[in-house]
């Protein structure tokens, strides 16, 4: 569900106003912290960051919502969420929380929700959290917008959530104006990680769900844990080298391969090339693939359509090498070569090869 679940009315400070009396108690900025045997996903504390700016701007504070069994595990997950930022955590500690499964997580959060009443709830747009976050705001009857790329607050306090529509051809702001909390799921690394203050903490709010093992219909039989290694690492890597339709056939997509070797650097496409079986789903980048965030991002022979806009936006650099002079990819990259990718692509690659052998490496360290 990506909408409020009503009409919106005309004017949003006139819904403001119209809010029920008992909306009024929803107060303070909520981040859903994502963990799995002991690892916080990383969205957790981008998340934090993005949250800090709503509730100072709110004038509230920033909470995490921390779930899991009793131990060691939990407790480091509640002192790294001060440490991002947080001002307060919700500890929510029962063996049955010892693995995510969608009822037990969905009560537990239900639970906590009405007991302590905030006015923005964040989750990762991640497995976990998209269908924790579904089935969370379909319980408690909000508005829930996901996969956002933007958040901010109004001026009236409502939550103005960004995010892609018409296939990606549009963003739109979406608002939830009668329904509390405010819901919103963000996809990882949509949003910088803030600054990590060793030093920090905060107060701990321990919370006791009502839960029975009995109730809940999903077991945990054993945990096989995935150990593919040809999955990609792009949203975590540094440099990231992608190709799309520019590059003409599956062949020539060996040239973005070759590039990324050189430089130690993963390397994807665009939609259109998964969907021609050049590469896996699992190196798209962009709307419908993945989100990076990398220091280095060459794109060649890709146009930059805003459905691959916002994959790639939050690059500290971004290089794109394109024959049409007009691709909207050079409204956004940071340095543009107008040029055939096919043929800079090789002479790239030999460059760097030069400049990053080991006898260089060895001439430049001294």
């Amino acid at each position: 569900m990506s909408e409020a679940p009503a009409p919106q009315p005309a004017s949003r400070a006139a819904a403001k106003k119209e809010l029920p009396e008992h909306f009024r108690g929803y107060k303070h900025v909520w981040v859903f912290i994502e963990q799995e045997r002991g690892e916080v996903h990383p969205v957790s504390w981008e998340l934090l960051g993005a949250g800090r700016k709503l509730a100072d701007k709110l004038g509230v504070q920033l909470c995490g919502a921390v779930f899991g069994a009793p131990g060691e595990a939990t407790r480091a997950a509640v002192a790294e969420a001060f440490r991002h930022g947080a001002d307060v955590a919700y500890l929510v500690e029962d063996p049955i929380l010892a693995d995510y499964r969608n009822e037990s997580y969905s009560k537990a959060l239900t639970q906590l929700v009405n007991a302590h009443k905030p006015e923005i709830l964040l989750l990762g747009a991640t497995t976990l959290g998209r269908d924790l976050a579904g089935s969370v705001a379909t319980t408690l009857l909000t508005g829930l917008t996901a996969d956002c790329t933007e958040l901010a607050v109004d001026a009236d306090g409502s939550l103005a959530a960004t995010r892609p529509t018409f296939g990606g051809s549009l963003l739109c702001t979406i608002y939830t104006l009668n329904y509390r909390p405010q819901m919103a799921t963000v996809r990882p690394r949509q949003m910088p990680m803030p600054p990590r203050d060793a030093a920090r903490v905060g107060q701990v709010i321990p919370f006791k769900a009502d839960l029975n093992e009995d109730e809940i219909i999903t077991k945990i039989l054993k945990f096989i844990p995935d150990r593919d290694s040809t999955k990609s690492n792009l949203a975590f890597a540094d440099v990231v080298v992608a190709g799309g339709l520019g590059l003409q056939s599956a062949e020539n997509f060996q040239l973005v391969r070759n590039l990324a070797s050189v430089l130690g650097a993963e390397f994807g496409g665009s939609r259109p090339l998964v969907q021609k079986g050049w590469i896996g789903s699992d190196r798209q980048i962009g709307q419908t693939g993945k989100t990076i965030r990398p220091k280095l991002y060459i794109a060649a022979g890709i146009s930059g359509a805003i459905q691959h806009r916002v994959g790639v936006e939050g690059a500290d650099m971004i290089l794109a090498i394109n024959t049409d002079k007009n691709a909207p990819i050079f409204d956004f990259a940071h340095l543009g070569v107008v040029t055939d990718a096919i043929r800079l692509l090789p002479a790239l690659t030999e460059a760097f090869r030069k400049r990053l052998s080991p006898h260089n490496r060895d001439r430049l360290a001294g």
